[in-house]
Parts: C-alpha cells; structure tokens; sequence
C-alpha cells in the first residue's frame, strides 16, 4: 500500500514538474514547506534530473524551490502565530502532522533560536514543520524569510544536483 502511495505521488510530481517546469516546483514545494506530507527528497531529484536533461537551469531550480519554501513556511508561521500550537495540534492530524513533529520542531526552535529556521532547512522532515514554532515565537518576520530562503536554496540546490 505505502509503495504504491509513493509510486503514485513519484508520477504526480514527475507530472507537475515536467508540463509546469519551474512554477510547479515553486507549488510542491510550498505544499511541502506547508506542513504537509510532499517530501521534498522527492520533488528536487527529479527537478535535478531536467537539469541533466537541459530541460531546467540548476540555480533556477534551486532558486524555485527556495522560494516555494518561504510561501509555504509563511502559512505555516502565520497558522503558528495566528492559532499557536492547539491549533496545529487540533488539526495537524489531517495533513499527518504529529504532536511529536510539534514537540521536535518546538524543541529545535527554543535550542538554538532565530538560527534554527536556517539550520532546520537543511534537516529532513523538522525542515517541513519549522515554520510553525516560529510562528508560536512570533520570530521576526524578516529574519525568518531570510534565514528561510539561505537554507531552503542550500538544501533545494544540494537535492537537484
């Protein structure tokens, strides 16, 4: 069942990528960055593989998925600054989200603060959730798209190549 998931999510994002190009990534992987289950492990390989193909610019690419990053991590600051945590507990469930994946991204925020948006991008799946304990803390919205951003095209950068 979990393979054939995949299998399918593997086509629809091949499908996005490759009639949409650069404006599909930008979508995916805001969902992604959204606190949703589209991994982006899944999405920027392929976007390397045009790459390879010509078909995409790498820094384009990585350009792309940075900035679908800061859309999405901006719904997610705003549902984490707008509802706090017991609206993310309440209806986190519904897009896999976990109490646990609040606990481990709240944990990581209050560890090493403002620095945590920019180090959480490079780390598989807090990276998706980060958005909301900076949305509890009400970090400084300018600083949280900055070090967003700089993570975000590191590890998008890093996927496609």
């Amino acid at each position: 069942m979990l393979g054939q998931l995949i299998e399918h999510l593997g086509s629809l994002i091949v499908s996005i990528i490759g009639s949409t190009g650069y404006a599909g990534i930008i979508v995916l992987i805001a969902i992604e960055s959204a606190c949703t289950p589209l991994p982006s492990e899944v999405i920027m390989p392929f976007a390397g593989y045009l790459v390879s193909t010509g078909q995409l610019s790498l820094w384009l690419v990585a350009l792309a998925g940075a900035v679908g990053c800061n859309i999405g991590s901006t719904i997610a600051y705003g549902i984490g600054a707008w509802g706090g945590r017991p609206l993310a507990e309440r209806w986190g469930r519904y897009v896999l989200l976990k109490p646990q994946d609040i606990d481990r991204a709240e944990r990581f925020f209050a560890r090493f603060g403002s620095a945590a948006v920019f180090i959480a991008r490079l780390l598989p799946v807090v990276r998706a959730f980060i958005g909301l304990p900076a949305g509890f803390g009400r970090m400084s919205m300018w600083k949280f798209q900055v070090y967003s951003f700089a993570g975000s095209f590191i590890w998008c950068l890093a996927l496609a190549e």
